[in-house]
């Protein structure tokens, strides 16, 4: 059998147009998987955006809020309280001493350090926007947040994290 070189160019460009598509695959995961990121994600900004408040509701009442439903009646805060796909509350638990926990059911476990993630991208935008009760301006917020980089890493499954006031 003898092949023209342009039928050796289609094969050759159909099996890289397919290991392309599979390296693709391995890379960023199956669509499904990335949707579950992605809602892990706003889960894990949700948490944080709860941190942030109930840190400005102890900054202006010297307590912590005895539910979420608490901060979401606290003028000038705006907080995710549910989670995207089940609509059940997050589950939050005032401790002592300014200690406090708040939790999440997570499709899969994190991929590792958060760094200057979507997490803390959108739950930053919110704590330190100008026209923000915390508004500082600031533009990267791994930089203003360094410790939070593993803060929000997770398991797959419910996952609880322990906070203190500040």
């Amino acid at each position: 059998m003898n092949l023209s070189p342009r039928t050796i160019m289609l094969g050759a460009s159909g099996a890289a147009v397919v290991a392309a598509v599979g390296v693709a695959l391995v890379l960023l995961g199956n669509p499904a998987q990335e949707r579950e990121r992605r809602i892990d994600d706003r889960r894990a900004g949700d948490l944080h955006g709860i941190a942030a408040a109930a840190s400005l509701y102890w900054a202006r009442h010297g307590r912590l809020p005895a539910s979420l439903d608490d901060l979401v009646a606290e003028p000038g805060l705006s907080v995710n309280t549910r989670d995207p796909t089940t609509s059940e509350m997050y589950g939050y638990r005032a401790l002592d001493d300014g200690r406090y926990e708040v939790c999440a059911t997570f499709a899969a476990e994190s991929a590792g350090p958060t760094g200057s993630t979507p997490i803390l991208q959108r739950s930053c935008q919110a704590c330190h926007a100008s026209g923000s009760p915390l508004g500082t301006g600031v533009d990267d917020p791994a930089a203003a947040h360094p410790g939070l980089r593993d803060l929000w890493a997770h398991g797959s499954g419910r996952q609880c994290f322990e906070m203190r006031a500040r």
